[in-house]
């Protein structure tokens, strides 16, 4: 069966006589491994819609169990991101999580959007990569429906000031409840917090990512927050060490 779709490529690797194996994005299929016998080098239209951070309209021949890419061709190229480092490795790092993230042949139209939505965002952007990031961690969440409890608290549903979170329990827990957690200053799992994290979770989740594109959070915000979601993403997703991310200060 031929068939056409909208999508992004993950990576790709060789294989034998030319052939590639890649892992698609597509927006009618979600995630796919399919063949190719394009290379990425070209100067064919179907060869630029091979390359990294394109966004493109690729046509499959879809049998029982396996998919190859005929042709494709470009709807849109972020050649900007592969020219700064910076943002190639922060844009790599998204990508290499979306890709964990997504189920084999599950569509998710949501993520698909919000991806180009990063990438419009990463191209324009000039400083404070990593905010960007940490906003699309938390959309990701969400949209799979991961997203730790923020509005109250993941103990009594109580909504008075938060005192910590608690990655192991999901969620924010508040003075009250603080006797209910058990050896609190050697568990690495929970972290204190204010109303000032507890509100910038919120707003991230009450905004659509393409309202981020000014969005800057200090320093010290940051590195309070990363840790927060790099827990959470390892200990209820098991998403750790992942290769692009020993390129950033995450």
């Amino acid at each position: 069966m031929f068939t056409d779709t909208e999508g992004i490529i993950f990576k790709q690797v060789k294989t034998v006589n030319g052939r590639r194996m890649v892992l698609l994005f597509s927006k009618k299929f979600g995630k796919i491994s399919a063949g190719a016998n394009i290379s990425e080098k070209g100067k064919s239209k179907s060869s630029l819609a091979m390359r990294p951070f394109t966004y493109g309209r690729y046509e499959l021949f879809k049998n029982r169990d396996s998919y190859h890419i005929n042709s494709a061709e470009v709807i849109k190229s972020y050649y900007r991101i592969g020219e700064d480092v910076d943002k190639y490795m922060h844009s790599s790092y998204a990508l290499e999580l979306t890709e964990k993230l997504l189920q084999e042949e599950e569509p998710a139209p949501g993520i698909f959007r919000m991806i180009l939505d990063f990438f419009d965002i990463m191209e324009k952007r000039n400083k404070k990569y990593l905010t960007l990031i940490l906003a699309y961690q938390i959309k990701l969440l969400q949209e799979t429906g991961s997203m730790p409890h923020v509005r109250n608290c993941v103990l009594c549903g109580g909504k008075e000031e938060p005192a910590f979170f608690s990655v192991k329990d999901g969620g924010i827990v508040c003075s009250s409840c603080r006797s209910n957690i058990h050896d609190i200053a050697n568990d690495t799992l929970i972290y204190s917090v204010n109303f000032g994290i507890v509100n910038i979770l919120q707003y991230i989740l009450d905004n659509p990512l393409k309202s981020f594109e000014n969005l800057a959070l200090n320093d010290e915000i940051q590195k309070q927050l990363g840790r927060i979601i790099r827990s959470y993403l390892a200990y209820h997703l098991d998403i750790s060490e992942l290769k692009s991310e020993s390129f950033l200060n995450i």
